[in-house]
């Protein structure tokens, strides 16, 4: 059993000999760990470090690549095998539906499934949801999908005519000011404050958000933005619903916390109250949806908001080559502004690979049909379609390429499309399987089926599925994508667990559609820059990386230009071996060629300078911890280095030899005496609280602060296994019994 809070021990196959695997790009089929201790192997320090602070503040500053998802996966995971958090209790909140499914799925390989893993939205509905009769009454609003029609009858109602590209940008709008709180009435001196490029004149904007929600109202209807407004409002003015809550959820952790908005920051301290077991992870580096209301400012500010907080920087890139990270670190080197202060120097873990590849092409469409043509000549060498993708700025490219890949026979699927598990062809097959589990003694199809995946394979053959695939591109080769991800599934599966059978396997897929954790399609990824972030390929193509679409036309001010580098740095980070960017000098064939590289590539790619003359320092890995003073004092700050044995100067690994300060071997100057005295101190303390006595300190911490004899709380904090919450409950005891005198409040000291 694992003492409490405290890491345990790691086994031999620690990430300094091997046993590390790709933090961002793990197995299929894993298997559950067999322990708490067994869940923490295979993390490098920094993560290890993450996933043992399971109290008080903790910010994880994590650059690309870096494992952010393994480490508080794990994290969670930990505590809820060590039975230090309860599954119910804990609330993981993240930003899309897809990152939370993938949390879901990940928790459930690590045994710590029943954790809430939601976004936002989803969590705030499901209170409202359950909240609403007892706190308003009656049934609630409808929830609207797409509000663009709601705008567009607003706008009838104001008697003016918006083009699409206007109501659309009139939508963002109204969304915007919902997200930063802000009311009608409020909006034109908001936008001006924010320098937002106005769709059209702020005095009309705000007259058609006024109208909007005169409309839903009418309708009784409500959108999502009101999914959040309306949870905070009644977490506000309901205290006894907002202890309700709280009483349910005692631990936080928030993924992406850079992109934040102040809405839902809003909500989070309202789940929060007066506690501070909250975990978030973000990287300011990789804002890039400002123009939403999001901004990095709440992760920047985590440490003033919280002095006590524990910080962890993950700098360690598992995902890409040297070759990758270089420009990555290159990009943001030449960065201005706050975000790039507090940027992260990324230092690759793996073998190098090869240089980035920088082409220039006459035209946009002889760009396509380059693009398409390595494609192929990729996929004829090995590499797997769905390893490939091509991201462009806007969506607006993407039918060209489209075109190219099709005219290359290239498969190819949009991301954004409908999620797998909602897809008809993926419902019709799940029904099929589900049938032939049941049933197939009795269905031929199944009679020359001599394993699972040739069950699979048989029964999906009536649904569409044929061993090649349908020529050309379109919606019957959509179907056939989806059919064959489901095959090669099944094969994974069968692979991992030999003698499962059709029913084992209906049964995962059951839990994989509960966890939108999706089975991967193969096809070369054709996505935006913006729907890219959290995703990854062997070989990412870069396209249209020209001066006017990155950055673009529209992005005039300082903060604006530093979000399209943030944009293309997501881009770059997107590729774990192979990278190309390209950009065309006219748009369509015979143009002028007036267009040239995009600024940010000056100074990285072969033949070009730069243009500025800043070059930012970038921070590098490690831990701080900060131990709160007096009120209104600056908080102690420990930096955590490489752990050294005090005796004889060895490196340490071991988590009880790094307790201890000193190998096992080396000799200890521990004060017997005080040691039994802080022996019999703690298990009065166990016997006062009614839990075990490891889990008030360990054995371990226990040697370890009877052999450093710490003389205030600065020595104190820096002993392992002393964190926060325990130097605040136990600290004053544990200095009077050091200092000879009797502890505070026990009683049982003569």
């Amino acid at each position: 059993m694992p003492a409490c809070g405290q890491p345990a021990q790691p086994s031999r196959g620690t990430w300094q000999h091997g046993g590390v695997t790709a933090a961002t790009h793990s197995t299929l089929f894993p298997q559950v760990p067999d322990s708490a201790d067994a869940v923490l192997d295979g993390l490098d320090p920094e993560q290890r470090e993450v996933a043992t602070a399971l109290h008080g503040p903790v910010c994880v500053l994590a650059g690309a690549g870096t494992g952010k998802t393994r480490a508080i996966t794990h994290r969670i995971a930990y505590g809820v095998r060590a039975g230090i958090l309860h599954p119910s209790s804990v609330l993981a909140v993240t930003f899309t539906n897809r990152a939370a499914g993938e949390m879901r799925g990940r928790l459930r390989q690590l045994g710590a499934g029943g954790v809430q893993a939601r976004t936002f939205h989803s969590a705030a509905l499901r209170q409202l949801q359950y909240f609403w009769p007892k706190a308003i009454g009656g049934s609630m609003p409808r929830l609207v999908d797409r509000k663009a029609q709601l705008v567009a009858d607003a706008a009838a109602a104001c008697r003016i005519r918006l083009d699409r590209g206007e109501l659309r940008d009139v939508t963002a709008e109204i969304e915007w000011s919902k997200v930063t709180q802000t009311v009608p009435a409020d909006y034109a001196p908001a936008a001006a404050k924010a320098g937002r490029e106005t769709p059209r004149d702020p005095a009309e904007i705000a007259q058609l958000y006024a109208a909007y929600e005169d409309v839903k109202r009418e309708r009784a209807v409500i959108d999502f933005e009101d999914v959040l407004l309306l949870t905070v409002a009644v977490l506000q003015d309901r205290h006894d619903i907002a202890e309700q809550v709280r009483a349910q959820y005692q631990h936080f952790v928030v993924d992406e916390y850079q992109d934040v908005s102040p809405l839902q920051q809003r909500l989070l301290e309202l789940w929060l109250g007066d506690r501070d077991n909250l975990c978030v992870v973000g990287d300011a580096s990789q804002t890039i949806y400002s123009f939403t209301g999001a901004t990095p400012d709440h992760l920047l500010d985590f440490r003033t908001r919280h002095p006590g907080a524990t910080v962890v920087k993950l700098v360690r890139d598992y995902r890409s080559t040297p070759q990758v990270v270089h420009l990555a670190n290159g990009l943001l080197a030449q960065a201005k502004g706050r975000a790039a202060d507090h940027r992260l120097e990324l230092v690759s873990q793996r073998a190098p690979g090869p240089e980035p590849v920088y082409t220039e092409y006459t035209d946009e469409p002889a760009e396509a049909e380059g693009a398409a043509r390595r494609i192929r000549e990729l996929m004829d060498s090995g590499v797997p379609a769905a390893e490939i993708a091509v991201l462009f700025r806007t969506n607006a490219q993407s039918e060209t390429y489209e075109q190219a890949l099709a005219d290359a026979g290239v498969p190819y699927q949009l991301r954004g499309a409908e999620r797998f598990f909602d897809r008809p062809e993926v419902r019709k097959a799940g029904v099929a399987l589900r049938g032939a589990a049941r049933f197939g003694g009795n269905d031929s199809l199944l009679d020359d089926a001599v394993d699972l995946p040739s069950q699979v394979r048989a029964v999906l053959s009536g649904d569409g599925w044929t061993p090649q695939p349908p020529a050309g591109s379109g919606a019957v080769r959509e179907r056939w994508e989806s059919l064959a991800a489901l095959v090669n599934l099944a094969q994974d599966f069968a692979a991992a667990k030999p003698g499962a059978t059709l029913a084992d396997l209906v049964a995962e897929l059951d839990e994989r559609a509960n966890a939108q954790h999706a089975p991967t399609v193969q096809g070369v990824t054709l996505a935006s820059l913006h729907s890219a972030k959290g995703l990854e390929w062997d070989v990412v193509f870069l396209v249209g990386v020209a001066e006017g679409m990155m950055p673009i036309t529209y992005a005039k001010t300082d903060e604006q230009i530093e979000e399209e580098r943030r944009l293309l740095y997501v881009g770059v980070t997107r590729a774990r071996e192979r990278l190309h960017v390209s950009w065309a000098l006219s748009r369509s064939p015979g143009g002028r060629p007036n267009r040239r590289p995009s600024r940010f590539l000056d100074g990285l790619r072969p033949g070009s300078t730069a243009t500025t003359g800043r070059t930012a320092a970038g921070s590098a890995g490690g831990i701080e911890r900060g131990i709160p003073g007096t009120r209104g004092s600056a908080p102690i700050r420990v930096q955590r280095t490489p752990a050294r044995c005090r005796v004889c100067g060895r490196t340490l690994t071991d988590a009880g030899e790094m307790k201890l300060m000193r190998c096992d071997g080396c000799p200890s100057d521990m004060n017997e005496g005080l040691y039994e005295r802080l022996r019999e101190w703690r298990a009065d303390q166990a016997r006062r609280s009614g839990q075990p006595a490891f889990c008030v300190f360990t054995d371990r911490t226990l040697m370890a602060i009877a052999e450093t004899a710490p003389d205030d709380e600065h020595e104190l904090a820096r002993i392992p296994g002393v964190g926060m919450r325990k130097l605040n409950r136990y600290g004053a005891d544990v200095l009077a019994i050091c200092a000879g005198q009797f502890a505070e409040g026990d009683t049982d000291q003569d």
